[in-house]
């Protein structure tokens, strides 16, 4: 029997996590919630805002939900998002695209997804809620925090430790055994070979502070 799920949002993060559910055959998707009604998404229907998640877990007491929010303005919106989803007893299921690579000796963090031909490394540590995007690269002995976000064609090298709700923008690469605080912010395409001590936003070959 399918597990039933429900996704949270209806931006083009959610569109792409329905599209990867469906390959995994695995869940029945109920429907999305959203600050607005956008429609059905590549056939998944409109639930209404959250405050239906209450009445959808009396209902479908062993509902799953997945959050379908990717990177916001708001520093802890996906955490607040998370916080209530356990509130209400949802279970957060790690989703992982049948097109992607998982090593050995890889331990990942409920509520995480991992889009299309992204490639995992025997050692890694992945928390709780974290993206990683389509191709991205993470390599052997990595540590990811919570609510880390990896953009697209990243490549994050050996060893790396990255702190939590740090934003790792398209075609990033992070060399081996480098160290990025919190909330730190990588721009698209830049290259990380120094330790990042402080959170801000940083950009370039090599990547520099340019924001605090």
């Amino acid at each position: 029997m399918k597990s039933k799920i429900i996704i949270i949002g209806g931006g083009g993060h959610a569109k792409v996590l329905i599209s990867i559910i469906k390959k995994l055959k695995s869940f029945e998707t109920l429907g999305y919630t959203d600050i607005e009604n956008k429609g059905e998404i590549l056939g998944v229907k409109y639930l209404g805002t959250d405050s239906v998640l209450e009445k959808i877990i009396i209902k479908y007491p062993k509902c799953s939900a997945v959050i379908g929010v990717g990177r916001t303005n708001i520093e802890d919106k996906r955490q607040s998002i998370k916080q209530k989803l356990i509130d209400l007893n949802f279970s957060l299921p790690v989703i992982i695209s049948p097109t992607s690579t998982i090593n050995e000796d890889v331990t990942i963090g409920k509520g995480t997804v991992i889009f299309d031909r992204s490639i995992v490394n025997s050692g890694a540590r992945i928390g709780e809620t974290v993206i990683l995007n389509t191709n991205s690269v993470l390599e052997h002995d990595c540590f990811l925090e919570n609510n880390v976000f990896i953009g697209p064609n990243s490549t994050i090298c050996g060893g790396v430790f990255i702190d939590q709700n740090s934003f790792i923008g398209a075609g990033s690469t992070i060399i081996p055994n480098i160290k990025i605080s919190k909330n730190c912010l990588i721009g698209a395409g830049s290259v990380i070979i120094n330790n990042l001590k402080k959170p801000g936003t940083y950009v370039g070959i090599p990547g520099k502070l340019i924001k605090l």
